[in-house]
């Protein structure tokens, strides 16, 4: 038994909100970005169970586990005073900053994932669509530390602290007219920036798609022009326990800045309603 020091709020949780998986059915006790105390020491929770035996597990690939259980959905998760995990589910942490890990350690680790679906490395030209959303402010910082030139689209409210972490930010309302000829687009918003997104990729160009924020059917607009341009499209599915244990230790380095805004537990849907309506930088999380 985890006794919940803090627990960030991962866009999988508003698409569960949203009635998204429609598998799911409540009640349902949501999170699974969990940080806290097991017998005096930081921890932290993988945020998934994988049977540990299936082909995709013993290639380290557990990501794909095809019996994986995510904390908050098939098993109660981390939006509460304490979580009950297997004892292999728990790691331990480097320092007690649970809120720094909480922020991040989810965003970062589908980051270095999605980086390396799409092959990034120095000097590859990446555009990261929701740059200023939880996933997307920590995907930047991590494009620049692995030396790729990064290209950032989000909200004019966000563009300048953005900007920060950029070669480039473009603005959602300037999108269509000023990217051309990306190697890699890290698609994390879905439906409403897809088509844009394949449009500015080069020939053998690979598009990431890591999220879907609104849950709305993709539709390719131009399909002839991902044909012709021969694009990957290649899914993200989360990450896996060694990214997640990477992703710590570049947080304890400092190499990644966390960026996140801080609720109490009891303030849960003020926190949701600041998430709809894009008033978070970074990531949101829960403390108790």
């Amino acid at each position: 038994m985890v006794k919940v020091r803090a627990e960030g709020i991962c866009g999988r949780d508003l698409v569960i909100w949203r009635g998204g998986f429609r598998n799911l059915r409540p009640p349902l006790v949501l999170g699974h970005e969990i940080f806290g105390e097991l017998n005096g020491k930081a921890v932290g929770i993988f945020g998934a169970i994988t049977d540990g035996t299936c082909p995709y597990c013993r290639a380290g690939k557990e990501n794909l586990c095809v019996n994986l259980q995510f904390f908050g959905e098939g098993r109660p998760g981390g939006y509460a005073e304490a979580v009950i995990a297997p004892r292999s589910n728990v790691f331990e942490l480097p320092d007690n900053d649970y809120v720094k890990y909480a922020a991040a350690v989810c965003p970062l680790a589908t980051a270095i994932h999605a980086s390396k679906l799409g092959n990034v490395g120095p000097g590859t030209r990446v555009l990261v669509t929701g740059a200023g959303g939880g996933v997307g402010i920590h995907t930047i910082q991590y494009l620049k530390s692995i030396g790729a030139y990064v290209i950032s689209v989000t909200s004019p409210g966000k563009a300048d602290f953005v900007a920060k972490y950029s070669d480039e930010v473009i603005t959602d309302r300037e999108f269509s007219r000023r990217v051309r000829d990306v190697d890699v687009a890290l698609e994390i918003v879905g439906a409403a920036t897809i088509n844009e997104s394949l449009r500015a990729l080069r020939r053998e160009g690979t598009l990431v798609l890591i999220g879907n924020t609104e849950g709305e059917e993709i539709r390719l607009t131009r399909p002839a022009l991902t044909v012709m341009r021969e694009h990957r499209i290649v899914g993200s599915a989360a990450y896996t326990r060694r990214e997640v244990l990477e992703a710590v230790d570049l947080l304890h380095r400092g190499v990644i800045k966390p960026i996140y805004r801080v609720y109490s537990f009891k303030d849960v849907n003020q926190a949701y309603n600041d998430l709809v309506n894009q008033r978070v930088l970074g990531r949101a999380v829960l403390v108790f």
